[in-house]
């Protein structure tokens, strides 16, 4: 078990769910109806901080770490896209949920789009912030392809997870060029230096490669059945609003960068309230 402490935020509360084959932490806020947060790499819980207290005032804020992150466990494998949905899908049984509205982020996003399109009747809404949904715009795609340079760096088996164990400066610079605080890029780049995260990161990455990327969608394609709506930042230096296409309804941030959490969580507590309604 993970001894070490947890970063302090007001009002929330930390417990461990097993979730099928592993254990993921849980960082816990409020009360009411429940909303399912999902963070990024190399994020974990903590990169909702400033979201979970506006949400809290009338919801169950959940803030799961995802498998490989954070104090959730680290196993060897089972870092697909398919699986990270297994866990979720594990994860609300356990917890008594049968439907949750979700607020995602990054690569928390691109899971709970596939999670949408397997279990729909599992989500309630589905707010996702500054991610590629599952039917990107190809052209589009092709052009921004040279800003995910630094995945190279971490998806490769070896070198990825000796980038990140061992040189946490691309870790702290591409979470400064992303628009994170000063709090955040020391908690997020020390904790992805440890060897069970480090290797996780590196599948994270890879699974992508092999698995996701072979299967984007083209826009006739099947489309999320409950609410959607993508927040999207007007100076994300990484998922540039013109990748998201017109598939699902998008609203751009024009002041706001990729960690958009971060940057503006006074407009993802406003966008998610919005969306959900009474939920």
């Amino acid at each position: 078990m993970n001894e070490d402490p947890f970063p302090a935020v007001d009002g929330v509360t930390h417990r461990f769910v097993q979730a099928g084959a592993v254990r993921l932490h849980v960082a816990e806020a409020g009360s009411g109806p429940p909303v399912l947060l999902l963070h990024s790499f190399p994020q974990h819980w903590y990169a909702w901080r400033r979201v979970i207290p506006g949400l809290a005032t009338d919801h169950r804020v959940l803030c799961p770490d995802f498998r490989g992150a954070g104090w959730s466990d680290a196993p060897p494998d089972g870092y697909d896209t398919a699986t990270r949905v297994d866990d979720l899908l594990a994860l609300l049984d356990a917890l008594g949920l049968d439907e949750v509205p979700i607020v995602s982020h990054g690569w928390g996003a691109w899971t709970a789009f596939a999670l949408c399109l397997r279990a729909p009747e599992r989500v309630r809404a589905h707010l996702a912030l500054t991610m590629t949904h599952p039917w990107p715009a190809r052209r589009a795609l092709r052009r921004a392809a040279w800003r995910f340079w630094h995945t190279t760096l971490w998806e490769l088996p070896l070198l990825g997870p000796a980038v990140l164990r061992h040189w946490p400066g691309l870790t702290r610079f591409l979470l400064r060029h992303w628009g994170a605080a000063e709090d955040g890029v020391a908690e997020f780049a020390e904790r992805s230096r440890r060897p069970g995260q480090a290797r996780a990161g590196q599948q994270l990455n890879w699974q992508f490669v092999v698995h996701d990327l072979p299967k984007l969608r083209r826009p006739g394609a099947d489309r999320p059945r409950m609410p959607t709506e993508i927040l999207a930042g007007g100076r994300d230096v990484l998922v540039p609003p013109e990748l998201l296409g017109d598939v699902l309804p998008v609203r751009v941030l024009a002041d706001c960068g990729h960690l958009i959490p971060e940057q503006r969580p006074d407009a993802v507590v406003a966008a998610a309230r919005a969306l959900f309604g009474g939920s």
